[in-house]
């Protein structure tokens, strides 16, 4: 399932935003893993932001806008 979600996306993205593929290290967007979690009592929505936003701190996220 992440795989498709992965392929479809990476093909609309690079439709609307064909300039990404000139930065991008061999044409690839995704890596070649993925993450599945959920929010709840040990996990809250505000641990998965900071995690997001550390993630682009670090450059480990391209930012489309």
């Amino acid at each position: 399932m992440a795989n498709i979600l992965k392929s479809i996306s990476t093909k609309r993205i690079f439709e609307e935003f064909p300039q990404i593929k000139k930065v991008l290290w061999g044409g690839k967007l995704w890596a070649d893993g993925y993450y599945v979690g959920s929010s709840g009592e040990d996990v809250t929505a505000d641990m998965i932001r900071r995690y997001i936003k550390y993630q682009q701190e670090q450059g480990k996220q391209l930012r489309l806008f």
